[in-house]
């Protein structure tokens, strides 16, 4: 019988052997991108992933994510009393914070992706 891992409970703050969730991303689309990500075809992928490996993945991006918004939120609050994150609060917070570099070109101030469709807001509500 396999043993759980040192960091099975590191985030959840129980042991491995019990359920560990619930994750706001799905483990399965995480362990699908790593496998793809080694090349190849992913049915064709013999890699084994650890069950550790994408819980950590998962809540790394998680924190990514939340670290994006709290920026891109505290731009659209210096604006107004706007309570809608626009394409150019995320483009501002990017700008301003030099841990986000990387996608600078990505999210261009003022550039929208083509296929991008907004409504009379500036809100991307189709890609």
């Amino acid at each position: 019988m396999r043993r759980p891992g040192v960091y099975s409970g590191m985030f959840t703050g129980v042991d491995a052997s019990s359920r560990i969730g619930p994750h706001s991303l799905p483990l399965t689309r995480i362990k699908k991108i790593m496998k793809s990500s080694a090349g190849g075809n992913v049915s064709d992928a013999k890699m084994m992933i650890s069950v550790e490996a994408p819980i950590v993945l998962s809540k790394v991006c998680e924190l990514f994510i939340e670290e994006l918004t709290r920026r891109s939120w505290a731009a659209a609050a210096a604006q107004g009393k706007r309570k809608t994150l626009l394409h150019d609060d995320v483009a501002v917070a990017v700008n301003d914070t030099d841990n986000f570099d990387f996608l600078v070109g990505m999210v261009s101030r003022g550039g929208r992706r083509r296929g991008a469709e907004e409504d009379s807001d500036g809100v991307i509500t189709h890609l």
